[in-house]
């Protein structure tokens, strides 16, 4: 797939960025992919260039840039690297709600300025930490978001008052979450009290459980699963398909 990589302008810095689009002229309908924890890597690229090739310019951005040129994550041994994996939880912990939403507002403009991009309603997906993002920046930027996919996201019902939950009766876009059975990040109580937040504000959306454990979507993860993954892709590309104007 064509890959552009160029840097955005954000109110803290300037972001690199790489937009994936298909073969031909386009335009076609714009998604932001949001990473996991282990940010921007190979196998996002991999992954947002097959997004790509269902038909989407995908906007790849490296959240972690405030952290400059920032060491690479093993996202096999990370966990268990006391050193590494308090350096990945405060990279994290810096992203508050206002500086993913204000990032947002401004991948959305840059996707709303190319010329492979077409419409003003855009896409968002997001693995664990990416699909948190992916939802608050639903809430956040109502007027931007025509769809929304979580996968395996973690803290969608916190009880915090930044919890993405809360945003619900702000929300305008169709959402997806994938959730990961057994996953301490998004339990069935978070799932219900998500369901319910959303149905009370009459947003569409669907909750789903995959028989995988968190991270089956991202292939570097250990816990990747292909069943799950290609599930995934199904559900990811037909709540796009029917969500986002073309």
């Amino acid at each position: 797939m064509p890959k552009i990589t160029d840097t955005v302008t954000t109110p803290d810095g300037s972001c690199p960025v790489r937009l994936f689009t298909p073969e031909g002229p386009g335009p076609w309908p714009g998604v932001v992919m949001y990473p996991d924890a282990g940010g921007v890597r190979d196998t996002f690229d991999e992954m947002a260039a097959k997004l790509a090739g269902f038909g989407y310019a995908v906007l790849l951005p490296d959240v972690y840039y405030r952290d400059g040129d920032w060491a690479p994550f093993d996202m096999a041994t990370v966990f268990g690297d006391e050193q590494e994996r308090d350096r990945l939880f405060s990279m994290i912990g810096a992203l508050t709600a206002d500086k993913i939403s204000s990032d947002a507002a401004v991948f959305f403009d840059y996707l709303a300025g190319r010329p492979e991009v077409t419409g003003e309603g855009f896409g968002v997906c997001g693995y664990c930490m990416g699909g948190r993002m992916s939802v608050m920046v639903a809430g956040r930027q109502p007027d931007r978001v025509a769809a929304a996919a979580s996968f395996h996201g973690g803290g969608l019902v916190t009880d915090r008052a930044d919890s993405p939950h809360l945003l619900a009766d702000r929300m305008s876009a169709t959402v997806y979450v994938g959730g990961a059975e057994n996953d301490a990040s998004f339990t069935a109580d978070d799932a219900e009290q998500l369901d319910k937040a959303l149905t009370a504000a009459g947003v569409a959306h669907t909750i789903e459980w995959y028989p995988a454990a968190h991270g089956f979507a991202v292939p570097d993860n250990p816990p990747y699963d292909a069943a799950a993954a290609e599930r995934h892709w199904a559900a990811m590309t037909d709540l796009f398909a029917s969500a986002l104007p073309r």
